[in-house]
C-alpha cells in the first residue's frame, strides 16, 4: 500500500517532525510551570553579612525618570553600604543634573562611536574600580526608567550571600495598563520571573538575566578587565557566557519595575534589536553550549540553548512550505498536489497558528492568575483583554524573526517618560 494512500506525504512528515521537535524540546518548561504551582516561590536563607554594592545606571536623555530611580535606591531598607553611579551617555538634556539632585554620582560620557548601554557599563565599571578599589563587592545594573521596591537590596543580598556571583530579580512593569502592547510585555516578564528563573533557582539549575535588575560580583568584572559584551543584547550574551563557563546565575524575588513600550512601532524596533541580538549570541555560543550538553551533561546549557535558539524559524519554515505547497497545488489545478494534500496544508496552517495562540493564551492566563497580586493597573479590564491580545503580540514575532535575519539593526534608544514612584505604582 502506498504511503500517500495513508495520508503520509512529505508535507505530513515535515509537519510531524516540526511538531515533535517543539513538543520534545520545550516540554521541560511545562515541568517548570507545574513545579512552581506546587512549590511556590523560592525561599532564601537570611544573609550572614551585609555586603557592599554599587548601583550602575547607563542613561541616555532620561531626565524625566532618572530621579525617581535614584531616590528609590537611596531609600532602601538596607543597613549595608550602597553607592549609586549614573553614566549620562551622550546626553543632550539634564540627566546628569537630575541624577545628582537625587543623590547619585553622575559622570557625563560623550563617545558617538562606542555608544550604547554596554559601552557605558564598561566605562562605569572601570571608573568605580579605579576610584574606589575593593569598596564595593557587587554591582547592580539598572536602567534609568526602573524603580525598585524598598527591600530590593535586602532580598538580593540573600542570594549574593548564598554564593551566587550573578543574580537576577523579579521584573515587573510600572505601566501594565498603558496599552495592549505594554500589557503583553508585562505578562511576558512576569512569566519569565515566576515560571522560568524562579523554577530554575528552586531546581538548582542556572537562571538568565534580562535587561536590567541584575547583580554581578565585582570580582567577575575585575577578572574580565572590564565589560566585554557588546552585542545588541548584552544581557543574554552575558547570561550565555556565564552558562558556557559554569557560572551559575541565581534568582531572588526582589521586585523592581520598568517602563514598557506603548506603541506597536516602538515595540517592533525594540524587538527587532532583541531578535538580531539573539541571532548574534546563538551563532557565537552554540558550540560552547553544545559542548556543555554533550561533554559536561549540564542541563543549564540545554536550557540556554533553547532560550537563544531561533525556534520561530522552524514555525516560519512550516508556514512557508505548507503555504507554498498549497499555492502550487491550487495553480496547477491539482497536478502537483491532490485535493487531500491541499486540505492537509490548510489544516496544518490553521493548526500552527491555533496552537501558538492557544499556548500563549494559556501562558497568559496562568501567569495572570498566579501573579495577580503583582499586577498594578487602574484599568482592571486590561487583565481580561490582555489574555486575548497577548498571543497576538507573541505571533508578531514571526515577521520580526524574518526581518531581523536580513535587515541591518542598530541600537535605538527607547523613550521613557512615565515618571512615577514606587508608592505611585503600588497605589494602583
Amino acid at each position: 500500500m502506498e504511503l500517500n494512500s495513508l495520508g503520509i506525504t512529505p508535507i505530513a512528515i515535515l509537519n510531524f517532525i516540526i511538531g515533535l521537535f517543539f513538543t520534545v524540546a520545550y516540554a521541560y518548561q511545562i515541568v517548570y510551570m507545574v513545579y512552581v504551582w506546587i512549590r511556590g516561590e523560592v525561599q532564601l536563607a537570611d544573609a550572614k553579612k551585609k555586603h557592599t554594592y554599587a548601583f550602575v545606571i547607563a542613561a541616555h536623555n532620561e531626565e524625566m525618570v532618572i530621579g525617581n530611580l535614584v531616590r528609590s535606591i537611596m531609600q532602601q531598607k538596607y543597613d549595608g553600604e550602597i553607592g549609586c553611579f549614573v553614566v549620562a551617555d551622550n546626553c543632550t538634556d539634564s540627566t546628569a543634573e537630575e541624577a545628582r539632585k537625587a543623590g547619585a554620582v553622575a559622570w557625563e560620557r560623550n563617545d558617538l562611536v562606542r555608544k550604547g548601554k554596554s559601552w557605558a557599563l564598561d566605562y562605569a565599571f572601570g571608573k568605580i574600580l579605579d576610584e574606589f578599589g575593593d569598596k564595593y563587592e557587587g554591582f547592580f545594573v539598572m536602567d534609568a526608567d526602573n524603580i525598585i521596591s524598598p527591600t530590593y537590596v535586602e532580598v538580593m543580598n540573600k542570594a549574593f550571600d548564598a554564593g551566587y556571583l550573578v543574580c537576577t530579580s523579579y521584573r515587573n512593569s510600572k505601566n501594565f495598563d498603558s496599552s495592549w502592547i505594554s500589557s503583553a510585555y508585562a505578562t511576558w516578564f512576569l512569566r519569565e520571573a515566576r515560571y522560568l528563573n524562579n523554577a530554575r533557582m528552586m531546581l538548582g539549575t542556572s537562571c538568565a538575566i534580562s535587561g536590567s535588575g541584575w547583580l554581578v560580583a565585582a570580582s567577575i568584572v575585575r577578572g574580565m578587565h572590564g565589560w566585554r559584551f557588546h552585542t545588541l543584547t548584552e544581557d543574554i550574551q552575558f547570561s550565555t557566557f556565564c552558562c558556557a563557563h559554569g557560572i551559575q546565575i541565581g534568582f531572588a524575588p526582589a521586585e523592581f519595575f520598568d517602563e514598557q513600550p506603548v506603541t506597536f512601532k516602538a515595540s517592533w524596533i525594540q524587538r527587532m534589536r532583541w531578535t538580531k541580538g539573539f541571532y548574534q549570541v546563538f551563532f557565537s555560543y552554540n558550540k560552547n553550549l553544545l559542548h556543555g550538553i554533550v561533554r559536561d551533561h549540564r542541563f543549564a546549557s540545554y536550557d540556554m540553548l533553547m532560550t537563544i535558539a531561533p525556534a520561530m524559524l522552524l514555525t516560519l519554515l512550516s508556514v512557508l512550505v505548507n503555504g507554498g505547497y498549497l499555492v502550487v497545488g491550487w495553480l496547477s489545478h491539482g497536478f502537483f498536489a491532490t485535493r487531500t494534500e491541499m486540505l492537509m496544508c490548510v489544516g496544518s496552517l490553521l493548526m500552527t497558528f491555533a496552537s501558538i495562540y492557544v499556548s500563549f493564551f494559556l501562558i497568559g492566563l496562568i501567569t495572570t492568575i498566579s501573579e495577580r497580586s503583582h499586577i498594578y493597573a487602574k484599568k482592571r479590564w486590561r487583565l481580561f483583554t490582555n489574555l486575548f491580545t497577548f498571543p497576538v503580540f507573541m505571533l508578531s514575532y514571526v515577521p520580526i524573526t524574518v526581518a531581523a535575519l536580513f535587515m541591518k539593526v542598530e541600537w535605538v534608544p527607547t523613550k521613557h517618560d512615565i515618571a512615577v514612584t514606587f508608592d505611585d505604582v503600588v497605589a494602583e
